[in-house]
């Protein structure tokens, strides 16, 4: 996942114990501190044992899981050895057989814990439910007895809680297990969840920027008609040629690519009382996942012509969906965009992505009545916001960059070929 990568947290199992697999098919999700990836298998055979449970956190060249690139011979499943008590583990998983533990929906489970289970009616799907205390959140005997105890006692803990929506948006979270919060915020009436990682390293990254640079907005108008008379009439075509759809995102890439050329103060860093200026524009792109906001970024944007950047962005907002993204995809960004039009926004006030410096905002395209020439006409218009650092981005420098794009976009007669 890259040299900066330390740990992972184990998102989602996509496979369970006994499938098969074929080299590079989706086994699961991981998320770091810096994206949420799906990891392809490294090889064809069978999931022999999942060791490392949905959740976890673990350091990097830490053993997740065993793949048997050999078949089992028949009824046998492959399987670690119970040596796992004593916290080792054999360099090959091991075929079962009646003394060894058995794994049951990626999950290691002894056979006292099964034995038990069997004794008490309890079902192997409600054995999932249960959190383990045992290592890497193995089930052990005392967590099962004490759970036995609670079910017939009434006060036994639900099984665990599906996925839910945290809304109409696309974020997906867990319920939470947060007996404290339970008690001061009881159901029906309050749902308690889970921040993904992607959200909680988003939202320290916020509350750091917010702390760290004076932010400052300014928002001009931008009639983008030219740019949908320009994009209406190349659209078909473009798809045809390019295999997706042409979308507004590219336009204002290029307009912000040209204005960081003219003003390059725009595409800088601060560090104590120097600045450092990039001679290279690596334009980050917020997008919304399953997970969170993530900014995958399009790297030396300046040397893209109008169709590159249009085949970056769509390269990047599919694989930051399909969860392809790579540590170094999201890094090094120099300026960011964010089109919170998509959502219906018209104008809005985004923080910006440090180190850097300034954050464009794009609103929503609406067709209003505007008055050109001393006559009223209607126009497609949008509203631009440029949030930035006013320690060396001052009013006038923030107000001449941002009218900079504006002009671009509102060229009658566009250069721009396709």
């Amino acid at each position: 996942m890259g040299e900066s990568i330390t740990e992972g947290t184990i998102v989602r199992w996509l496979k369970k114990v006994g499938d098969t697999l074929g080299r590079d098919e989706a086994l699961l999700e991981i998320s770091t501190d810096k994206v949420d990836s799906e990891i392809p298998s490294p090889g064809a055979g069978i999931l022999a044992e999942i060791v490392t449970p949905e959740g976890a956190t673990v350091p990097v060249r830490t053993v997740i899981a065993y793949l048997e690139t050999e078949g089992p011979g028949p009824g046998s499943a492959p399987l670690r050895a119970p040596s796992q008590e004593s916290g080792t583990v054999p360099a090959e998983p091991r075929k079962m057989t009646a003394s060894t533990p058995s794994p049951v929906g990626g999950r290691f489970y002894s056979p006292l814990v099964l034995t038990i289970a069997r004794t008490e009616g309890v079902p192997l799907t409600e054995l999932e439910s249960l959190p383990g205390s045992g290592e890497g959140g193995r089930l052990t005997k005392k967590d099962l007895l004490s759970y036995v105890a609670a079910r017939k006692s009434g006060g036994a803990p639900s099984p665990a809680p599906e996925p839910v929506k945290a809304g109409p948006g696309p974020v997906t979270l867990q319920i939470a297990d947060a007996p404290s919060l339970r008690a001061k915020y009881p159901a029906p009436g309050h749902e308690i969840l889970q921040m993904s990682n992607v959200m909680q390293k988003m939202a320290q990254h916020m509350v750091q920027s917010v702390q760290t640079s004076p932010h400052v907005a300014a928002v001009h108008e931008v009639d983008m008609s030219a740019v949908v008379k320009h994009r209406d009439a190349h659209a078909e075509e473009f798809e045809k040629k390019e295999g997706f759809k042409l979308t507004f995102t590219p336009y204002i890439a290029e307009a912000v690519v040209k204005a960081i050329k003219k003003y390059p103060l725009v595409n800088s860093s601060v560090e104590g009382d120097k600045i450092i200026r990039k001679n290279f524009i690596n334009l980050g792109l917020a997008v919304a996942s399953d997970s969170g906001l993530i900014v995958p970024v399009i790297k030396h944007a300046e040397e893209k012509n109008f169709t590159g950047l249009a085949r970056a962005v769509n390269d990047l907002a599919s694989r930051t969906r399909a969860k392809k993204l790579l540590p170094e995809d999201i890094q090094g960004g120099t300026f960011t965009i964010s089109n919170y039009g998509v959502f219906g926004t018209l104008i809005g006030i985004p923080i910006i992505n440090q180190p850097q410096v300034a954050i464009l905002g794009t609103g929503a395209i609406r067709k209003r009545p505007v008055v050109i020439d001393d006559a009223i006409a209607i126009r497609s218009v949008a509203y631009l916001t440029l949030s930035f650092d006013h320690r060396i981005v001052d009013g006038a420098l923030g107000g001449m960059f941002l009218e900079e794009i504006v002009q671009d976009l509102q060229r009658r007669e566009r250069e721009t070929k396709i």
